[in-house]
């Protein structure tokens, strides 16, 4: 018989327990949350006030720095917290709900990554259809499905998560409340959940890349094609940002989500996820302003307009 226990709460161990370096990871993922509520935020302006970057593109780049926003808004704060508190303590059904936006906002993004690559295919390889293709109605359409997946699939991954039961142990070798640690450090339930979580992430991140590998190749078939010079570094400026932010989103993703968790990919997980949690977002508007012709001129007549006003 287990010697099963009510937990109430948790303790976060965090990136590290000496004291002397806190300090400075509070000051530095301070600064790093604050370039990325400004920088997607800020995206998300500049694509709703200015006329030449109302194409799909820009409709589904803004929803990536939305959903940048409330993944590191998810984490960031309390990690901020504990970072300066002795105690770093969560609550039970507050590392429930972490847990539950963080798989859904992830399942988010990955499927806008992948809508995001469908849209360049068909701007591309059918330039002409573009416009007819891609409607409002259908842009609508395809940006609603990663949402409403999302969130119910975190819904289900989160009720497997409450099947955990802990015996006594409540500290999670982590910074936030995810999956594989809790599921090393509970003592039954944990066949269900550990199993679904790599069907789960298995099938969803196999799915969505297949669609970006696809798009990609069509696009590649329409680059190729393509006699203008001028066509083509158009073409490559436009893929090159999405391609480099899902590179670096689904490559840390995988190598977390899709192993069995133990002591060794724990430690090794808690590494990789401050990348894909705090440093991806951030990095994400800077990757498509700076590679994006039309961005950077939208940018330079908002500020333009600002500066006369004045």
């Amino acid at each position: 018989m287990l010697n099963l226990t009510n937990v109430t709460e948790f303790i976060l161990l965090g990136l590290t327990s000496h004291p002397e370096l806190q300090l400075l990871l509070f000051v530095m993922f301070l600064l790093v949350y604050i370039i990325t509520l400004v920088g997607n935020i800020g995206m998300v302006i500049l694509i709703r006030i200015s006329p030449q970057l109302s194409s799909p593109m820009y409709f589904f780049l803004s929803h990536l720095s939305f959903v940048d926003v409330c993944f590191s808004s998810n984490v960031t704060p309390k990690m901020l917290e504990n970072l300066l508190s002795e105690t770093k303590i969560i609550s039970y059904s507050g590392c429930l709900v972490q847990c539950f936006f963080f798989i859904a906002l992830v399942h988010v993004e990955i499927f806008i990554l992948a809508v995001m690559a469908f849209d360049r295919c068909m701007a591309i390889g059918n330039p002409l259809l573009y416009g007819s293709k891609m409607s409002r109605v259908v842009c609508f359409q395809l940006i609603s499905f990663p949402y409403i997946y999302g969130f119910l699939t975190s819904l289900a991954a989160t009720l497997w998560t409450y099947g955990l039961y802990f015996c006594g142990k409540i500290e999670i070798n982590h910074f936030y409340c995810a999956d594989p640690p809790l599921i090393k450090m509970a003592c039954a339930g944990t066949y269900v959940k550990e199993y679904t979580m790599l069907i789960l992430a298995g099938i969803n991140f196999t799915y969505s890349l297949t669609v970006v590998i696809i798009s990609y190749l069509f696009i590649l078939i329409a680059i190729v094609r393509m006699r203008s010079t001028e066509g083509r570094q158009k073409a490559f400026s436009t893929c090159g940002s999405h391609l480099t932010a899902v590179i670096i989103f689904y490559g840390t993703l995988i190598f977390m989500y899709l192993r069995r968790p133990t002591e060794e990919s724990v430690e090794q997980g808690k590494m990789v996820s401050v990348f894909y949690t705090t440093v991806i977002p951030m990095l994400n508007p800077m990757i498509y302003s700076l590679r994006n012709k039309d961005v950077k001129e939208a940018m330079n007549k908002v500020i333009t307009r600002m500066c006369l006003r004045k």
